[in-house]
């Protein structure tokens, strides 16, 4: 009984220094864009919390940079690409799990193996075939590059949780005069609803904090996402390090938003339909 008490106090305790760890820089961010430029880079730089707490640095944010504009691109970009791989990740989930094709465990494994490569291989051949196909620096090519970067394992996320659908459903299905393409939309694809959810929003959450592809393909100031943004804001003789952090937290909103509501999908969605497969 006393040894099991030892375990579950120094498991509680490593969970609170991990926890601490992890929340550190959330809570160094949230003080930076909280102070004054003169405390950032003073003698009280060091200071953990601002000594005179102001709301300036997001002023000045949305008064010296296009932040609307932003965010807008943002939305637009994360958006449209989320709903779009959830759209063929859901129809190429059904697919794996219900027909039988020559390949298909080859086919399944490619896919699974696209995502072990690092993405500084793929700037190459993105960057020639947005250039082909007049796509450079527009929102259009960005979507298209964040569907092709959350496609594959959000693939396998739906294989997972559409092959925990009884396969019996499909058949009683088929029995009442049902085609395969009802039985997807009528009976299959509400039960997914879970996993559609929690799918959607790993693909918005990746797309959003995207920035590498984005850097490289966009050389308009309006074209840019908010994470790019906030990565240039750094001038070159000086960085307002409280303007910075104050975006980043704008940045950070939709998305702590999103997974307090959505939170419960999310784990399920990263720890079962990930798995089932």
């Amino acid at each position: 009984m006393k040894r099991t008490k030892s375990r579950t106090i120094g498991m509680y305790a490593i969970l609170i220094i991990g926890a601490i760890f992890a929340a550190f820089p959330v809570f160094y961010m949230v003080s930076t864009a909280l102070k004054p430029i003169s405390e950032v880079m003073g003698r009280s730089a060091s200071n953990m919390l601002p000594r005179h707490p102001t709301l300036e640095p997001f002023v000045l944010v949305f008064k010296d940079y296009p932040v609307g504009q932003y965010i807008l691109n943002s939305c637009w970009t994360a958006g449209v690409s989320t709903l779009v791989a959830i759209l063929f990740a859901t129809l190429a989930g059904y697919g794996f799990s219900r027909f039988t094709f020559p390949g298909k465990g080859t086919f399944l494994l490619f896919i699974l193996a696209t995502q072990m490569f690092p993405s500084v291989m793929l700037f190459i051949p993105y960057y020639k075939l947005l250039g082909s196909y007049h796509l450079s620096n527009t929102l259009t090519g960005l979507i298209l590059v964040y569907t092709a970067t959350v496609l594959p394992f959000c693939s396998w996320m739906m294989y997972g949780y559409v092959n925990g659908i009884p396969k019996d459903l499909d058949e009683a299905a088929c029995i009442d005069g049902c085609g395969k393409v009802r039985t997807f939309f009528q009976v299959v694809a509400p039960l997914t609803l879970p996993g559609i959810l929690s799918t959607g929003i790993y693909a918005f959450v990746t797309s959003w904090n995207e920035y590498m592809f984005t850097a490289l393909f966009t050389s308009s100031d309006l074209k840019k996402t908010l994470s790019v943004a906030i990565g240039q804001m750094a001038g070159f003789d000086s960085v307002m390090w409280n303007e910075v952090m104050a975006a980043s937290v704008i940045s950070s909103i939709p998305l702590i938003v999103l997974f307090i509501f959505l939170q419960k999908y999310f784990i399920s969605g990263m720890t079962a339909g990930s798995v089932k497969g």
